[in-house]
């Protein structure tokens, strides 16, 4: 039969414009595509061969990639299904007819529940060629028959078929590549290493071997002779059973697969059929990313489908607060957009999805219940991350509840780390709330003049040392039906017998104190609401708290660090009624409000109170100057 020439359909003109100019943005993936077409075709062959005598006969299955620097091409070649002249035109002139598609949907019709094996959806992958060559060429060979055809396209609009001769079944791909992609700028596909390190990193556990030409020498002087080599692996750790797997091999294929210095903290292998097939491979890593917590920071696993890489960030799967998860999923039931680099929001994706992420908040739970100091090395590294999906999950009750038990904090209790069920358990009975404390760190709370009496009467306070600790106690509000409360707030009050005749007692001393105290606030001015006296303290002279409903005075400074002027706390000086200076304060005061001497007093006082918070006053150098001339008199 002579040259014909042949229109592509409309649609597929379309598509070859989009493939070279816009949909793929990696050219490097154009192997991948034609390798995994390859792959399919041996997948079909096999498949066949199962309900077909006459294609039952025994062959090597295998994927030749051959680059070739003096005629600048890559020839990629299989001995699988082939096809016939028709099924060239169907499957490559019409993007409509997706010659793999067909295939499963005949498949399926069968009883042969084998014959769904790793059989995909993809068809367009083959367009991708014309992103790195001016010209394709396509001899074919149909299994069973005796008849071969080559396509021949430059991919602008037409096509020429005819009759070829092919000694065996299967496809060839002859790529004439572009000038740009032999050398002269950032690529260079006719390099053998190059394209050996492109089939490693993208198809290095297709299941079939793929082999390439490799130029050795014995000796200087000899004439180099050609060894064929394997160059994949073809044995994803993933698909092994996991009781034939040790933990040193999970460790080294992390660390090759991830490019992690370090074995992985925890190791999750999960395999599901039913509705979605997949397999997960995911570690935690042994140390946090440096970056993990900012916008730079790229999250996602790797997407496999039938052990074909896919992409490499994929964020569909886990949500924000597991981003410091890696690893892979391997799944032939995802269906993928025409590049196959960006998933589509499909049922599948969210089914893996919250399954993983129940897998991994079950096996996080069962760490921390067994091995409670790698857990706190995990909380170490990734705490922050379980923090924020408490926060993120605002409105999101179950999720909510599903990671609070999992949060730590430590506590004034020998200074060690806690769940929120193990305060609670340790509570008093007359206690009715759980106490915390914001602070820069352990030390700072520690230094709190409202810590003292808490000390004394053997109580214990949660420390909130962490920026978000806040943001995740207002998001939770209560646990186990007791609300959190900070002491630095203005309602904190002990619940015991002995606080509260203290109470009672300030409370008494204050009806006769309000003309000093009103006094005290306008020497001060506008930087607090209210002066009050207080029962909180013990030996301490003075205290700031702030407004029940205000952000703490350690949040207001964490957004000032950020020039965020949005969180501003409301603050209350306290006074302790019991202090000498006290005592002092209210002798000036009788001596005439607008003393120097008084009013010095007072805004010293109250500079004091923010130094204790670890805030500097406004003016460093008059509060100097202040202490001088006091300590002078």
């Amino acid at each position: 039969m002579p040259v014909e020439k042949l229109q592509f359909q409309a649609e597929t003109k379309r598509l070859l414009d989009l493939v070279v100019n816009s949909i793929y943005t990696n050219k490097e993936i154009f192997l991948r595509e034609l390798i995994s077409n390859a792959s399919d075709a041996l997948d079909k062959l096999r498949i066949e061969s199962l309900t077909n005598n006459e294609l039952a006969d025994d062959f090597e299955p295998e994927i030749f990639v051959l680059p070739d620097a003096n005629t600048k091409t890559i020839t990629i070649s299989d001995n699988g299904i082939g096809m016939t002249r028709d099924e060239v035109i169907n499957n490559i002139g019409t993007i409509a007819k997706s010659g793999t598609k067909d295939f499963l949907d005949k498949i399926r019709e069968s009883s042969n529940a084998a014959a769904q094996e790793l059989i995909g959806q993809f068809g367009v992958g083959f367009y991708s060629a014309f992103i790195v060559a001016d010209k394709v060429e396509l001899i074919t060979r149909k299994a069973g028959t005796d008849s071969a055809v080559k396509w021949t396209s430059d991919g602008t609009g037409e096509y020429e078929i005819e009759d070829a001769q092919k000694d065996n079944q299967g496809t060839i791909i002859v790529l004439h590549l572009k000038k740009e992609f032999c050398g002269d700028d950032e690529y260079n596909f006719t390099d053998v290493y190059e394209l050996e390190r492109l089939i490693k990193k993208y198809s290095d556990f297709v299941r079939y071997p793929i082999k390439m030409n490799f130029e050795v020498k014995d000796k200087p002087e000899d004439e180099p002779s050609i060894e064929v080599r394997t160059v994949n692996s073809m044995k994803p750790l993933w698909t092994r059973n996991k009781s034939e797997i040790t933990r040193e091999e999970y460790d080294e294929f992390f660390k090759q697969q991830l490019h992690e210095w370090e074995a992985p903290l925890e190791i999750f292998h999960v395999k599901a059929e039913g509705t979605v097939e997949y397999t997960a491979l995911l570690c935690i890593p042994k140390r946090a990313a440096q970056n993990l917590y900012y916008s730079d920071y790229e999250a996602g696993l790797q997407l496999y489908s039938r052990h074909v890489f896919i992409m490499d960030k994929c964020k569909d799967f886990l949500p924000d607060w597991l981003r410091f998860m890696k690893g892979l999923v391997d799944s032939p039931d995802l269906p993928l957009n025409i590049s196959r680099e960006i998933l589509q929001q499909s049922v599948g994706v969210k089914v893996i999805g919250k399954a993983l992420e129940k897998n991994i908040l079950k096996q996080l739970s069962k760490m921390l219940k067994d091995d409670r100091d790698k857990y706190q090395e995990f909380w170490t590294q990734f705490g922050k991350s379980i923090k924020i999906g408490v926060y993120n999950s605002m409105f999101d009750t179950k999720a909510k509840d599903a990671l609070k038990d999992l949060l730590l904090f430590q506590t004034s209790k020998e200074g060690k780390f806690s769940t929120l069920a193990e305060y609670v358990e340790r509570m008093p009975d007359f206690q009715k709330q759980i106490y915390i404390a914001a602070g820069k760190d352990a030390a700072a709370i520690e230094a709190l003049p409202q810590m003292e009496l808490i000390r004394e009467r053997g109580l214990e306070v949660i420390y909130l040392t962490d920026p978000v600790d806040e943001f995740t106690i207002e998001t939770l509000h209560e646990y186990a039906e007791k609300h959190f409360q900070s002491i630095t707030k203005e309602n904190f009050e002990l619940d015991d017998a002995e606080s509260q005749k203290v109470k009672a007692e300030v409370e008494e001393i204050a009806k006769t104190q309000g003309d000093l105290l009103k006094d005290v606030k306008e020497a001060i001015g506008d930087a607090v609401k209210e002066v009050r006296l207080t029962s909180r303290l013990k030996s301490g002279a003075v205290c700031l708290v702030t407004g029940a409903d205000s952000p703490s005075l350690t949040m207001e400074k964490t957004f000032a660090a950020m020039n965020n002027p949005l969180f501003k706390a409301t603050q209350i000086l306290e006074l302790n009624p019991n202090h000498a200076v006290f005592h002092k304060l209210e002798n000036l005061h009788a001596q005439g409000k607008d003393s120097s001497e008084f009013k010095d007093l007072c805004t010293t006082l109250y500079s004091l109170a923010l130094l204790i918070e670890g805030i500097m006053p406004n003016n460093p150098a008059d509060l100097a100057n202040k202490i001088t001339d006091l300590l002078t008199r």
